[in-house]
Order: C-alpha cells, then sequence, then structure tokens
C-alpha cells in the first residue's frame, strides 16, 4: 500500500523544504494544504482517517509545518482532537524546524560534553527552538539558564519547562547588554544561540574569554551570526579552545533526524513526534 502524507501547513503556501524533505525521506503521495486554519483540520484528517482501514492507517500520517510554531501547535492539538479511537494516525510537529533544529543541537553538544554534569546557556531561550533545547538539556540533566532579553519571560520559560522534568536547575537570566551576556555565560561549558535571525546575541571577545567553555552552537544561518566569530558552516570546528558549530554545520544531523521521524510515522498509527519524540529518535540513530 502506497505511503500517503498529508502536509498541513498555515502559511499561505505550504513550506518547500518540507515537501522536499517528505519526498526524499521516501513518501510515495504528498497532499501539501496551505492556509490551514484549526477549523479546516478535522476535515483533513477525517479524510485520511475514513478512507483506509484500521489496520491500513499505519501507511497514512501528517506533517504539521509552517513558520509560525505557536499556530502549527494549535494545529496538532487539533489534529489528536480529531481522532476517533482506533482511527487515527500518525503526526509529526516540525513547523519552522523547531524540533529537529533543537534536537540537533543538543546532539551535537552531547557528543563532546556530559551534559548531565555541565551548565548549559541557551540565548534567544524563550523563542521556539530555545525552549525546546532548554527542555532537552534538562531533560538530560543539565543545569540549564534561558537566557532573554526580557527576564520574566526567561523566567517564565523556566517555569514551563519545570513543569515537563521531575528534577532540574533552571534558572532565567538577562542577556540583552554585553554585560548581561557576559555574566550569564560565566561557568558555562555549553552555549547555543537560537535567536532571530540576522542578530548578533554572543559577540567573540565575550565567549573567546569564558575559560569554562567548551561547545558553542550557533543556530542563526542569516549574517551576523548569532555568536560572533562563528561561520554557519562550522562543524565541529575549534576557536579559542571550544568546539564551534554554526546552522549549516549542525543541519546534517538536523537532516537526518527530520528523515527518520518522517519514516518513523509510517512504522504504526499512533505516533505523536514533538521535541521529545523526536529528540530520542535522534538519539537512537547513533
Amino acid at each position: 500500500m502506497k505511503k500517503i502524507l498529508i502536509q498541513i501547513d498555515p502559511d499561505p503556501h505550504p513550506s518547500v523544504f518540507d515537501s522536499v524533505v517528505a519526498i526524499d525521506s521516501g513518501v510515495d503521495h504528498l497532499l501539501s494544504h496551505g492556509g490551514v486554519g484549526p477549523e479546516q483540520v478535522q476535515g483533513l484528517v477525517h479524510g485520511g482517517i475514513f478512507t483506509r482501514g484500521p489496520k491500513d492507517l499505519n501507511n497514512t500520517a501528517i506533517f504539521v509545518g509552517g513558520s509560525n510554531v505557536s499556530e502549527g501547535e494549535a494545529l496538532l492539538k487539533e489534529v489528536t482532537r480529531s481522532f476517533l479511537g482506533p482511527m487515527q494516525v500518525s503526526v509529526m510537529l516540525d513547523a519552522n524546524g523547531c524540533n529537529t533544529t533543537a534536537a540537533a543541537a543538543v546532539l551535537r553538544a552531547g557528543a563532546h560534553v556530559d551534559l548531565s554534569s555541565v551548565n548549559a546557556l541557551v540565548l534567544g531561550g524563550t523563542g521556539p527552538v530555545g525552549q525546546r533545547a532548554g527542555l532537552l538539556l534538562a531533560k538530560e540533566g543539565a543545569s540549564v539558564r534561558i537566557g532573554s532579553r526580557n527576564r520574566e519571560r526567561a523566567e517564565g520559560v523556566c517555569t514551563a519547562i519545570g513543569e515537563k522534568v521531575e528534577s532540574g536547575d533552571l534558572s532565567g537570566v538577562a542577556a540583552g547588554t554585553p554585560g548581561e551576556v557576559k555574566t550569564a555565560i560565566e561557568g558555562c561549558e555549553v552555549v547555543i544561540a537560537a535567536g532571530a535571525a540576522g542578530v548578533e546575541l554572543l559577540p567573540e571577545d565575550t565567549w573567546g574569554a569564558a575559560h569554562s567553555l567548551k561547545v558553542a552552537i550557533d543556530l542563526n544561518a542569516v549574517p551576523p551570526e548569532g555568536i560572533g566569530g562563528i561561520s554557519a558552516f562550522a562543524k565541529e570546528e575549534e576557536k579559542h579552545g571550544v568546539i564551534c558549530y554554526g546552522a549549516v554545520g549542525v543541519g546534517g544531523t538536523k537532516m537526518k533526524i527530520h528523515k527518520a521521524a518522517i519514516g518513523a510515522l509510517f512504522e504504526s498509527n499512533d505516533k505523536v513526534l514533538d521535541a521529545e519524540a523526536i529528540y530520542e529518535l535522534g538519539r537512537n540513530l547513533g
């Protein structure tokens, strides 16, 4: 039976990136729908689940993408609400690459340090990728500092992550000025910059002088770099005694996870792949 992936996207035009990855992942037929709001979801889901019997529904899956993560999260909720008992299919959320990117960044960091015993700083930590990176680091046992221009927002993210982690050392820190960033990175072994494109969050002279730092990962591919002095193409590149990755350098791991996650959707009809499930899948890839 043919594998069908239903791509639902809140943007007017479904993501070409997501469509290409789906096809390269072995999907036989891709049904792409743009401009999807929560009110349209049930009809799309029911069209997918009532056309095949329960034993064949593992051959149909749903991918929720788009550029707006909060809208994608709302669509994911509507998808799962539209299932009826055994009449369901597996679904994956990766709006704006939030889950696969965060998973890839944390996995690359974990390849060089023991995450269970490090202090980690996530800059741009209140954004969708930053929140997920913070969650995954906390799940691994790291002491996590969520950095933001607004400390109260950072503390709010820490509270939300804390509700998902049995025991975690989380703190919100102000990171909007050079002085605040210098203080925030003190004693950290890992820093992940997940802020808006084209904004430098961490100057090179600051992280280059941070003697505890071992791994620096910048997820911004648009100049200027989020972490000054780290090229988007850096991959396991040593600079100032620190292992550095840029967005493209992390991209190979992200793409590997993305393709594997789409493949996993067709193993059964009951998977919901969000940040934690996607991270576990990536870790098992080796």
